[in-house]
């Protein structure tokens, strides 16, 4: 292990590609941020709840379609390993063929898809209405963010981290300006939340083009070949369906937080909105570093390199967990603070402050989980990410989740800890066996 860490290269690689993206990643949950203080300080809490909902549904789709990134990521990362310049401009192609492909598909069944996201989410009718409101303006940024997926992907497995730093950068900051312009100035509520954030997605997209046109002129075009081929494609289907599966399931536990949570009235449901935040500013941040590692074990698998792989995967490692300690300062110092910043209400407010310590120890239990994402998702084994994820959520996340009955609003935040705990537990068991195989 120490043989590992004393590579000063591998520190300045690491760095070099997880900066750019704990930055990057960090804007997310920072716009987040300031739609539930802009929404938040509205008079009513339906807002936030609507809010929270309606955005919800839309980032539910987005997780759902992460494997576009996260397919793109690997497969880029292994042919820039081998150095192939074809490979690497049809993994892009395949990307955005799928990307354009499924956001039709989802366009055309928006109403069903909104049937299925509500059916069984027992909200206030106010918190439905203007979530409907929400969710008709917002689906229709479906095309540039599953593009923009593939866009960020590509450049990622291309070690191009500053691109998706200037991508996502652009469009947070369009959307924060957008959102103090058209619900607290134009009082546009949650429709101008909306409508914010739509117009940020395409400015992202045009950025995303120009930085895919730039990069693709660099990659000399060796193969005269057409891009398009059958088992290219199907190989990106079989990976992506185990990413999908593995998503599915991810999107159960937020889902069936969020839906536990509107049961209990607006109030609680506003406050694990509120609570939320803090999960997607640790997520994204803790991310940095595990989407430096998918490119670097990706890199190192397309070299077939062992001993690359195992000093990416223990330095990337090490910095998430000194990461992780970070935000755990960061939550217990600042958590209160955070919290007024994003609502007004006081019972609100009351309310997240009594859950707030299980957001404290929350860094520390989940880094392992995202750092071994990104391992797998490097080396291309899915599978392995998509079992580990069942398992957590089957034989964890919904037993556990029936202590609300006991505990209330407790039972959510301790089955979202045990499901972390577990989650990882299972992708180390599936990394310790890969690394007793040998695979050069």
């Amino acid at each position: 292990m120490l043989q590992y860490l004393s590579d000063k290269n591998v520190h300045r690689q690491t760095f070099a590609l997880a900066i750019p993206m704990i930055l990057s990643n960090l804007t997310v949950p920072i716009t987040g941020l300031v739609d539930t203080a802009v929404v938040g300080h509205l008079q009513q809490p339906y807002y936030l709840g609507a809010t929270a909902v309606g955005s919800l549904i839309i980032t539910m789709l987005m997780w759902i379609m992460g494997f576009l990134r996260m397919s793109t990521t690997g497969l880029a990362a292994q042919a820039t390993g081998r150095d192939d310049d074809f490979q690497q401009r049809q993994v892009l192609f395949n990307g955005v063929i799928t990307a354009l492909s499924l956001s039709l598909v989802i366009l055309l069944l928006q109403d069903l898809v909104w049937y299925l996201a509500t059916v069984f989410m027992q909200a206030s009718q106010e918190v439905l209405d203007y979530a409907r409101q929400y969710f008709d303006i917002r689906i229709w940024s479906l095309p540039a963010l599953l593009l923009r997926y593939v866009f960020i992907g590509w450049l990622l497995g291309l070690q191009k981290a500053r691109w998706p730093l200037i991508i996502l950068l652009i469009s947070n900051l369009v959307n924060i300006y957008l959102d103090i312009q058209f619900v607290v100035w134009m009082d546009w509520k949650v429709e101008g939340a909306a409508w914010a954030s739509v117009i940020a997605d395409y400015a992202g997209l045009l950025v995303g083009i120009i930085a895919v046109w730039i990069c693709l002129k660099s990659i000399p075009s060796t193969k005269k070949k057409p891009l398009f081929e059958r088992s290219a494609i199907a190989k990106l289907i079989r990976m992506n369906r185990d990413i999908f599966i593995r998503t599915l399931a991810l999107e159960t536990v937020f889902y069936s937080q969020t839906a536990v949570g509107a049961s209990m009235g607006d109030i609680v449901l506003a406050a694990n909105a509120v609570l939320m935040n803090f999960v997607l500013i640790m997520s994204y941040g803790l991310d940095g570093f595990a989407n430096a590692v998918e490119a670097m074990a990706g890199n190192a698998f397309g070299k077939r390199s062992q001993t690359a792989f195992k000093k990416a995967i223990c330095v990337t490692g090490f910095w998430s967990l000194i990461s992780s300690v970070m935000f755990m300062i960061i939550f217990g110092l600042l958590g209160s603070q955070i919290i007024h910043i994003m609502t007004g209400l006081k019972d609100v407010q009351a309310i997240a402050l009594m859950y707030l310590p299980y957001l404290v120890m929350l860094p520390l239990i989940g880094v392992w989980s995202y750092w071994l994402d990104g391992i797998f998702i490097g080396i291309t084994q899915l599978s392995s990410m998509r079992d580990s994820m069942l398992v957590a959520v089957i034989l964890v996340f919904l037993p556990l989740l029936f202590t609300v009955k006991l505990w209330g609003n407790h039972g959510i935040w301790i089955a979202f800890s045990g499901f972390m705990i577990m989650r990882a537990a299972g992708l180390a068991y599936y990394l310790q066996r890969y690394l007793k195989r040998t695979w050069i």
